[in-house]
């Protein structure tokens, strides 16, 4: 369960939460589920301002709901629709079918990324 102790943000309908854990992106999308959210998907710059700030608050780079299509260099929400809002970092994404998740750097901006490292937990409800 995760435990909240202050480290709760709103975006318009959304609460990012993170419990401060790392892992990889499997393990980070199931403790999202279990807990009854999933993996912070952020759909414009407010959502993906409140995920950074506890990209931040933890210093650490996060994974975000996002994931590579069947198509390499074409990256869609986990439930399946296309992304209508990115912050790729520059020259990114560039693993082009070898790099099929998405993380948040420090500053707020993406890059594609193998999905077994670990990385800062944080989910949406």
């Amino acid at each position: 369960v995760l435990a909240l102790n202050g480290k709760v943000r709103k975006a318009g309908e959304k609460i990012i939460a993170s419990n401060g854990k790392k892992a990889d992106f499997a393990s980070a999308l199931e403790s999202c589920e279990e807990a009854g959210g999933t993996l912070a998907t952020p759909m414009n710059e407010e959502e993906n301002k409140a995920i950074l700030g506890t990209v931040k608050q933890y210093n650490q780079y996060a994974y975000l709901g996002i994931k590579e299509g069947e198509t390499a260099g074409q990256f869609k929400y986990i439930n399946g629709t296309p992304l209508n809002y990115t912050k790729w970092h520059q020259y990114e994404p560039n693993g082009k079918g070898t790099e099929k998740c998405v993380e948040m750097y420090t500053d707020g901006s993406w890059n594609d990324e193998n999905c077994n490292l670990y990385l800062l937990t944080v989910c949406e409800f």
